[in-house]
């Protein structure tokens, strides 16, 4: 990816001399399936006088007008155009050719298999509008932006602005002539554009406004989009915020797209959101996603204040969009909106992630060090979404809970249309709680690191605590000892039930703190530390507590303590402090009685990673043929057409690992076992299906003829990741090859091509590719936009052998390529991570 990077410096010193005001964008979407038209009007001041540049990236630039002068092709170069002698007042005219692409960057095409129909979209975070129009591409640099788009005229053109009525030329196209937009940045713009079906409603503004809104989706999948529901939770997360903020909702109008081939979950752009096509459900799907919808609509909702109408200044603040729409979608779900457990969700998935992520050697604060656009792309992380969410849950408790949302909404009164830093957000929230948070910055924000808490207990002889104290400890890179409120909760078995019989709620700080009022109490039979998740913390249980949890867990009846409990044993076993194979026991007995389907969801996942590369070696087969048996009896217990039943048929057939229950995957997929409510629909039979193909089951001709019968994007990728999962070196090669040697793939076959590749049953063959991936991480990284070479580079990174041979392969590279790129490195060294701890887990479970 060499000349399309910027750094901070250069941003600094461009934002230094240049202003823009506007940016008059045409765009020609009738050129073919190559390239589109792009003709740019750009206005801004300058120092006079001064030199800078401005972004593109495009296949050909046909002209450059500077200030009414022609500049010569030289000048672009480089993904940049040179512009030198500046006016106070400046007009840049640039006419191009641009590509589309199917990486899910720029503006990307996608042909539906379905109807051959053609869809387009845009997708611009991080560095990516250069990719349609020319553009000082940082995000202090806010513009107000008009579109004006020739395509079809039969489509459906979407922008940020309200759609005009079109001009029809009478020769099949059209074209819309949008009003601008206020001032925002460049890469919350948007284009979506196509035959997409559509529905409309509206909702009244606490400003009074009428706000329209719409949804949007493919023909081919109109039918399963469920518009009135997305509309509900729309107008709940509108009330709420609304209220909350003490701001109106800042735009025209409010669209949401359902859009084919998305990278991410969804993304912000100001009034007219992107949303992956995998929330639309064509088949059954588990609470757990039904549930992530609804935080992902509030989530990008909240983006509308939170980075659309106040905007970091540079990428290093980027916490100050992401941690508070994180935060903002799970307090709003939680509190408008059915899903009422969304802080155990946001304890089970989020927070997991996020001390996943802050035990990596990539660990940063969450306000990051983000020297260039490099840095910023591999920072998407659970760092900057999910720890960021979490000790902002804290602070608001600290502070009080009104008058966080007061200082918050001083912010965006103060700051609206601007960009802002991390002060400026800490000084508004000072005047509303008249707290200093300097230090608490300093703590939380600005130093990385994960500390853990554990239970210091001594009891007398009848078994009375004699002294309880709480241990804090910091990893010896990040030694930042922080303050917590936290809760401790005392769980007794009482009949068939593990009750809480005693709470108390404290401020922990420092090395050792003693909870005197414990004192006197009978020790019980499992101690909670960070009872009611306050703070962002590892726990630790103290053995007679683990034991407890191995035999009982499933009997507390609070899911936020089971899902505080899962995540502390879980935590206990990636630090090699417990034996894997007691995490597999403790999964197998308790299970069954989880009734929160993303705890379900999250802890299945933790149980086939134990069962794969975290056991000991020599007990890895009997673990997985173990650990798929019980799934399956599991799924035979659980209620008719539960999610419980659903999610534990779909682990038994990512976990099968032997002839006998490849079988019986065989016979659920067949309709020859009859699980009672469970319909094996299509992406449940195309989730069978690669359970058989990773065993041997079926062949590459059966793949084919499951593709021909479900022809639709969907079934390509399911159909892709089969394919590369079956147990052969010939079908491998090929898949490699497919992945590695061409460049035409689609972002999501590339996806599901590598997951399939990767896949635990083929284990015995990935030794063959160690070599050839580290042959290919330089030439990738050089030559594939930053999406798909990270989806190359972590998707095909053979984890599931965690050998010393893949270890040593790791270090070997990186101390062989000590120059190569920053990010590069950053994310081999994530997975050599992955590979240090499965081997030290290893170690521990041999004991």
């Amino acid at each position: 990816m060499p000349g399309e990077n910027l750094t901070r410096i250069e941003a600094q010193e461009r934002r230094a001399v240049v202003d823009t005001k506007s940016y008059e964008v045409g765009l020609d979407l009738t050129r073919g399936p190559e390239v589109f038209g792009s003709r740019t009007v750009v206005r801004f001041t300058a120092t006079a006088g001064a030199d800078t540049f401005i972004d593109l990236i495009a296949r050909e630039v046909r002209s450059i007008t500077l200030n009414g002068a022609d500049l010569p092709a030289s000048a672009f170069a480089d993904s940049r155009i040179a512009l030198t002698g500046l006016a106070a007042e400046n007009e840049l005219i640039v006419d191009a050719d641009c590509l589309y692409t199917n990486t899910g960057e720029g503006l990307h095409r996608f042909v539906d298999p379905v109807d051959g129909e053609v869809y387009l979209y845009s997708q611009f975070e991080v560095p990516d509008s250069r990719r349609v129009f020319v553009v000082f591409e940082q995000p202090d640099l806010k513009a107000t932006f008009q579109f004006t788009v020739t395509a079809p005229e039969p489509w459906a053109i979407v922008s940020n602005s309200p759609t005009p009525e079109p001009k029809k030329h009478g020769d099949g196209t059209a074209t819309w002539t949008f009003e601008a937009t206020p001032r925002i940045s460049s890469y919350i713009t948007a284009l979506i554009a196509g035959p997409y079906e559509s529905t409309f409603s509206e909702l009244t503004s606490a400003s009074g406004r009428v706000i329209p809104l719409g949804v949007y989706g493919r023909k081919s999948l109109w039918q399963y989009l469920d518009a009135d529901y997305i509309f509900d939770k729309t107008r709940q997360g509108f009330a709420y915020f609304e209220e909350k903020f003490d701001y109106a909702y800042p735009f025209a109008k409010y669209d949401q797209l359902f859009v084919p081939e998305f990278n991410a979950g969804a993304m912000e752009n100001a009034g007219a959101v992107t949303f992956t096509e995998s929330y639309v459900f064509r088949s059954k799907v588990t609470d757990a996603i039904k549930e992530r919808r609804v935080v992902t609509v509030l989530h990008e909702l909240a983006h509308m204040w939170f980075g659309d109408l106040v905007t970091m200044k540079w990428w290093n603040d980027l916490w100050l969009n992401e941690s508070f729409a994180e935060w903002a979608s799970t307090i709003a779900t939680a509190e408008a909106t059915e899903w009422t457990e969304a802080w155990t969700t946001f304890a089970a998935m989020e927070k997991t992630w996020a001390y996943r992520q802050d035990q990596l050697p990539s660990t940063h604060p969450v306000v990051a060090e983000i020297n260039d656009l490099e840095d910023v792309q591999v920072n998407f992380d659970g760092i900057t979404y999910a720890k960021g969410g979490s000790v902002l849950k804290q602070l608001a408790a600290w502070v009080g809970i009104d008058e966080f949302f007061a200082g918050v909404s001083r912010y965006f009164k103060k700051h609206e249309w601007q960009n802002t830093e991390l002060g400026d957000l800490l000084s508004e929230l000072e005047q509303t709680s008249g707290r200093e948070l300097g230090t608490w910055s300093k703590k939380w924000l600005e130093t990385a690191g994960v500390n853990t808490l554990s239970p210091e207990i001594a009891t007398d002889v009848d078994g009375r605590i004699t002294r309880f104290a709480i241990v804090q400890t910091a990893p010896a890179d990040y030694p930042t000892i922080r303050p917590h409120r936290l809760g401790v909760g005392f769980y007794s078995l009482q009949a068939d039930a593990l009750v809480r019989m005693h709470h108390v709620e404290l401020d922990v700080d420092g090395d050792l703190t003693e909870v005197a009022e414990l004192k006197g109490i009978a020790q019980p039979d499992l101690v909670l530390l960070n009872d009611e998740d306050l703070a962002y913390a590892k726990i630790r249980l103290d053995p007679r507590s683990l034991q407890t949890a191995i035999a009982h867990l499933g009997k507390i009846s609070d899911p936020l303590a089971r899902s505080l409990v899962w995540g502390a044993a879980w935590d206990q076993t990636r630090d090699a402090e417990a034996s894997a194979s007691d995490y597999v026991d403790l999964v197998l007995r308790n299970i069954g009685a989880e009734t929160e389907s993303t705890t379900v969801r999250t802890t299945l996942g933790q149980l086939q990673l134990a069962a794969n590369s975290y056991v000991a070696p020599e007990k890895r087969d009997a673990t997985r043929k173990r650990v798929a048996d019980a799934l399956w009896h599991l799924a035979e217990a659980a209620e008719a057409g539960s999610d419980n039943q659903l999610q534990f048929v779909t682990a038994f057939a990512t976990a099968a690992s032997t002839p006998e229950q490849w079988q019986q995957v065989r016979r659920v997929r067949d309709g020859e076992v009859d699980f009672a409510g469970l319909d094996i629909d299509t992406d449940l039979s195309w989730q069978l299906l690669v359970s058989l193909a990773a065993g041997g089951v079926v062949t590459a001709a059966e793949i084919d003829d499951a593709l021909a019968a479900d022809n639709t994007a969907k079934g390509g990728e399911f159909a892709a990741q089969a394919k590369a999962a079956l147990p052969d070196l010939d079908a491998r090669r090929t898949a490699w090859a497919s992945l590695i040697d061409n460049d035409d793939l689609p972002n999501t076959i590339v996806r599901s091509s590598a997951l399939g590749f990767t896949n635990p049953a083929g284990v015995a063959l990935l030794g063959e590719f160690v070599q050839p991936y580290f042959d290919m991480l330089l030439p990738i990284w050089d030559s594939r936009t930053y999406q798909i070479a990270q989806y190359l580079i972590v998707g095909l990174y053979p984890a599931a052998l965690a050998n010393l041979s893949l270890r040593d392969a790791t270090r070997a590279w990186l101390s062989a390529n000590a120059d190569a790129p920053a990010a590069l490195r950053r994310l081999v060294n994530e997975n050599l991570a992955g590979v240090e701890r499965a081997l030290a887990v290893q170690e521990r479970d041999a004991q």
